[in-house]
């Protein structure tokens, strides 16, 4: 959850436990390295689909790294849905939204608990304004959902952190003012609320980034053979995917 949403955090108290499907901010289970799942061939993964390709005009290429991070964020979010697109329609208690034409702008009743965020970064809807007046995007799909991410992962000046293709404590306080489910230095949550272990974060990160490098490296030699074989230049990438804007 960015922190545009503060107000609502009050409906979150401090006690809140449990890896609960999704929440409007973080979950406080700390998963084992040793669940954690396989990357599926999706919008966590690796494929150059004709719907991607027609976003191409958006401003943030994804790069393994870049990828990485977003799958941790859904990861300490509680969207992560084993890599499946379904964590992209999750909002607040689980349930899912109908359509991604537009953010669904509904507050949903929990329990005790209250919020209208949704999709995989649980943005809560006037985050979701603030994404959509500065990138022009439409629509709530998974690619212009990345997008706002990586826009709040810029604001918060972590960008090139993230380039940098390391997890570190440095990068994750960075973020914890934007998703309270990021520990900062300390290793609490900013709002004081649930929050993930570093230490789960980064192995997490870890796993996904290797399967993410192993990947790009595996379609850059398939294309350079294929290139090589029929005496043609292998077709540039120009979909925000993270077989993009690789050497």
């Amino acid at each position: 959850m960015s922190s545009l949403a503060k107000t609502v955090c009050r409906f979150l108290p401090a006690a809140l436990a449990g890896f609960a499907p999704v929440l409007v901010s973080s979950q406080a289970s700390q998963a084992s390295v040793a669940s954690l799942p396989t990357l599926q061939v999706s919008r966590s993964g690796l494929i150059t689909s004709h719907e991607e390709s027609q976003a191409s005009a958006l401003p943030y290429i994804i790069t393994p790294e870049r990828r990485a991070l977003l799958n941790t964020i859904r990861f300490a979010e509680g969207t992560w849905k084993n890599g499946h697109d379904v964590g992209y329609r999750v909002m607040f208690g689980g349930s899912l939204m109908r359509s991604m034409d537009r953010h669904p702008d509904r507050v949903i009743y929990s329990s005790r608990y209250a919020s209208a965020a949704a999709g995989a970064y649980q943005f809560m809807p006037f985050t979701w304004d603030l994404v959509k007046r500065s990138l022009g995007v439409r629509g709530f799909g998974p690619e212009v959902q990345d997008q706002g991410a990586l826009f709040l992962v810029q604001r918060r000046k972590a960008l090139r952190l993230t380039d940098v293709g390391v997890m570190t404590p440095q990068l994750a306080a960075k973020l914890a003012p934007e998703w309270a489910s990021f520990p900062t230095l300390r290793g609490r949550s900013y709002y004081g609320q649930p929050v993930k272990r570093f230490a789960n974060l980064k192995s997490f990160y870890n796993v996904n980034l290797s399967q993410l490098r192993q990947i790009r490296d595996q379609r850059q030699q398939a294309l350079s053979e294929e290139s090589g074989s029929t005496g043609t230049k292998a077709p540039v990438c120009t979909g925000p995917t993270i077989l993009c804007g690789m050497p």
